[in-house]
């Protein structure tokens, strides 16, 4: 019996076989689950967002509006820099280095649920949606964000350009970084540029562009409810002239010489006030010290602005005819040259208006002026004494110049050039040549060369002798004065009719405008280190117009200085180190204290090469 017993009890402490096994796959299946349940339960605590990946598959919902609702939660608001007067919305958005791979790689992590490979791809790129405080507060619907969404990855694949997106339900723009591999943390857009080190490559972190549009209009608001300001009245920025360019209700009251600009939105922060001289000399004190200085202020006091008494629907240009005017060269580098540069949008429909105006001034250059505006100028000192207020809907101050004489195509606001200005004198002067006299062209007709004569300062001593040699090698030389009262049109008649022209450094040269396209301007240059005057005011020019442009540099011999110093002095050794004295001692020394007796067998290979100018 006890063997009986003991036998059963054996027996009852080993399983069989069979069970055993099923014992083993439960205690394995236990293991798997409670792992599987920590894992789950590790994840939704630490990302949260994550389950929206696990929603979407169950509702067969696309991969790109998955990534729209995962991304909803991890948008921040950050409060913008007082300029913008607008929130922005922070959040993560994968970077696209190309719309098929992009979505690829998100299909790819969805049906992979590889939590590592979506943590390290939403790292690449920082997206910042601006959007306005009204639009902050409404979110679209889940129904409109699939659609968009949709949307979106249809016409992306053509038309995006990588890294960029656009959501269709409201204004937000969402602007991604230049490239994938840039991680950008940025939370202020005022911060300057930061560099990243990134797989061992330096990277700049950029500033998210915006387009023009809403660059316009954050340049217009200052703050949430606040009234749209106007742009900045002046631009104190360009070396040669401060202009102020407004529109609105402007009323100028000619007896402040002041132009009033009302606007009653504007509150306290609308009271600006400058001060422009109109004229383009800015930094020189002599010339400056010549011309009218004009008020430009804004104000929200309607009632207290001056009343009108005169209404134009012409804009007005105001400028000055003072500073060095009365010399040809200072009346087209200040004033004519810019003034052309300024107006020619107009057509015309514009009312000139003139500071320190001299009768002499405007009949010299009449036809001019009537080319350039068809109404009357307005003398501002007449109209203040009359007491007259003329009121604009838009108005410029001071005139826009570039370098003497020449208009730069890619500073001018319209793309206007040297050329088209000489195209415009011809025009308004009614000069009939646009391409000179050419060797050979069956006409036996010589070509003219025209020596501009001066007579008080930097005087060709042996002119007659110059003119012989002209004529030796076979032009019809013909020798002139410039006289600042000559008739304007009188003198583009005679010099257009020239093929060439010959001239000491001086303000005569300035008549090369005259000349047409393809003639050959000739500058004698005094001596002591005058090169780089001398063709920043008549060489550039010439080239500008069109012209052929020749330098001839007076050697010691040929300047009556010679004279006047010893041959070991300074002003031969050295010249430019003079030139630290300042202007008015080249003026009184170098350009006004010498004449000049040109080596004529020198000169006469000049002459030649004109000639062969005229045969090309």
């Amino acid at each position: 019996m006890k063997g009986g017993v003991g036998d059963k009890a054996g027996r009852g402490g080993r399983l069989p076989p069979a069970l055993r096994l099923e014992s083993q796959r439960f205690r394995l299946l236990s293991i798997v689950v409670g792992c599987f349940l920590f894992c789950l339960v590790f994840l939704l605590s630490s990302r949260p967002d994550a389950t929206a990946f696990v929603i979407s598959q169950s509702n067969h919902v696309s991969p790109r509006a998955s990534l729209e609702d995962a991304r909803r939660p991890a948008v921040k608001t950050l409060r913008s820099s007082a300029g913008f007067g607008r929130d922005f919305h922070v959040d993560i958005l994968p970077a696209q280095q190309g719309q098929g791979e992009s979505h690829g790689h998100l299909r790819q992590s969805v049906e992979q649920n590889n939590d590592k490979a979506v943590t390290e791809w939403v790292r690449d790129t920082v997206i910042v949606e601006e959007r306005s405080d009204v639009e902050g507060e409404a979110e679209p619907n889940e129904a409109e964000r699939g659609s968009n969404a949709a949307a979106s990855t249809s016409s992306s694949d053509e038309h995006a350009a990588p890294g960029v997106e656009k959501a269709a339900e409201d204004d937000a723009v969402r602007t991604t970084a230049a490239q994938p591999a840039v991680e950008t943390t940025s939370t202020r857009l005022d911060q300057p540029e930061e560099k990243h080190q990134v797989g061992g490559q330096i990277k700049l972190q950029e500033q998210p562009a915006r387009p023009r549009q809403q660059q316009e209009e954050s340049k217009e608001s200052t703050r949430p409810g606040d009234q749209k300001t106007r742009p900045p009245l002046c631009d104190f920025a360009d070396f040669r002239s401060d202009v102020c360019d407004f529109a609105g209700d402007i009323r100028m009251d000619a007896n402040a010489s002041a132009f009033v600009v009302v606007n009653p939105a504007g509150g306290a922060s609308g009271q600006m006030t400058h001060r422009v001289r109109p004229y383009p000399r800015k930094g020189d004190e002599t010339c400056m010290g010549r011309v009218t200085e004009i008020t430009v202020r804004a104000t929200a006091d309607a009632a207290a602005a001056p009343r009108c008494t005169r209404t134009h629907t012409a804009p007005a240009v105001v400028f000055s005819i003072g500073g060095y005017t009365g010399n040809i060269f200072h009346d087209f580098s200040d004033v004519i040259v810019p003034l052309y540069n300024t107006v020619q949008r107009y057509r015309s429909d514009v009312q000139l208006v003139m500071a320190n105006v001299d009768s002499w001034w405007l009949v010299k250059y009449d036809k001019l002026l009537r080319e350039l505006s068809r109404h009357a100028p307005l003398d501002l000192s007449k109209a203040g004494a009359s007491g007259e207020v003329h009121c604009f809907g838009h108005a410029v101050v001071s005139l826009r110049a570039h370098r003497e004489l020449i208009i730069e195509r890619e500073r001018s606001l319209d793309g206007l050039s040297t050329l088209d200005f000489t195209r415009f004198l011809r025009r308004a002067l009614s000069l009939p040549r646009d391409a000179p006299t050419r060797l050979g062209d069956g006409t036996g007709r010589k070509p003219r060369l025209l020596i501009i004569s001066r007579r008080r300062t930097r005087i060709l001593l042996n002119l007659d002798a110059v003119v012989r040699a002209a004529e030796e090698v076979g032009f019809e030389a013909i020798v002139n004065e410039s006289d600042v009262a000559n008739d304007i049109a009188q003198v583009g008649r005679l010099i257009n009719s020239c093929d060439a022209l010959v001239g000491v450094h001086g303000a005569g040269l300035t008549n090369t405008m005259f000349l047409p396209p393809g003639a050959t301007m000739v500058q004698i240059v005094p001596w002591g280190g005058l090169q780089w005057m001398a063709r920043a005011d008549y060489g550039e020019p010439a080239e500008a117009m069109g012209l052929r442009y020749i330098q001839y540099e007076v050697a010691v011999g040929e300047s009556t200085l010679k004279d006047k110093y010893p041959r070991d002095h300074e002003i031969f050794t050295n010249p430019t180190a003079l030139h630290k004295k300042g202007f008015m001692f080249i003026r009184q020394t170098l350009m006004d204290g010498q004449d000049i007796t040109v080596d004529v067998s020198r000169f006469r290979e000049v002459l030649l090469q004109v000639l062969n100018n005229l045969a090309q």
